[in-house]
């Protein structure tokens, strides 16, 4: 029977379940279900985020910190790694700088 998944989980989420020999260490089909938890959470939150930019003025890096807080409680449903994960995925889907991104200026660090 052939795996007909098809959407490619990226490198940089892949790290968060992979040992030193990037072996996974957790089963692929929980690795495909928390990546598609993890990039949902982050398109659904870049709305919400542009809004409180937009509308209430809070700097960019202060809507990034406020995400990253909420997902560090013990409620949200994600790991610690998976919390980095998102807030780097949501500041990329927004084009706002953040330490998990590489520059323009610099885009393999």
């Amino acid at each position: 029977m052939s795996d007909a998944y098809q959407i490619e989980i990226p490198p940089s989420f892949l790290a968060l379940y992979s040992d030193a020999r990037h072996r996974l260490t957790i089963p692929l089909p929980t690795l495909r279900a928390r990546y598609e938890l993890c990039e949902d959470l982050a398109h659904h939150l870049t709305e919400h985020c542009r809004n409180i930019h937009v509308d209430i003025g809070v700097d960019e890096q202060d809507v990034l910190a406020r995400c990253q807080q909420g997902l560090l409680t013990p409620d949200s449903g994600v790991a610690h790694d998976e919390a980095e994960w998102i807030v780097t995925r949501l500041a990329e889907l927004l084009g706002w700088p953040h330490p998990g991104l590489s520059s323009p200026s610099n885009p393999h660090p």
